[in-house]
């Protein structure tokens, strides 16, 4: 498994907070593993409470009608990486 970056990390957290996975802990997600179609279980609602999550956290918006969300929520890093390039500071 890949190591988290602390950016990874927190987003790892909100996604296991807002979404009440209770047996999983934020440091077990594996940051380059499918976010979804794997061990997580998540499914496009879960993508939606991912994307309000982070909009009130970080202050922009995930649309979902971006032609590039698949490629943005398809691992932890790759969603990380997203939100490090758009976040209001």
């Amino acid at each position: 498994m890949a190591e988290q970056t602390a950016a990874e990390n927190e987003l790892a957290t909100l996604i296991v907070d807002s979404l009440n996975l209770e047996s999983t802990k934020p440091e077990q997600i594996d940051p380059e593993a499918p976010l979804f179609g794997g061990d997580l279980g998540l499914d496009s609602i879960d993508a939606l409470e991912i994307a309000l999550a982070v909009s009130k956290r970080y202050g922009f918006q995930l649309r979902s009608d971006n032609p590039d969300n698949r490629q943005i929520f398809s691992n932890l890093r790759k969603l990380s990486e997203h939100i490090e390039q758009h976040r209001v500071a």
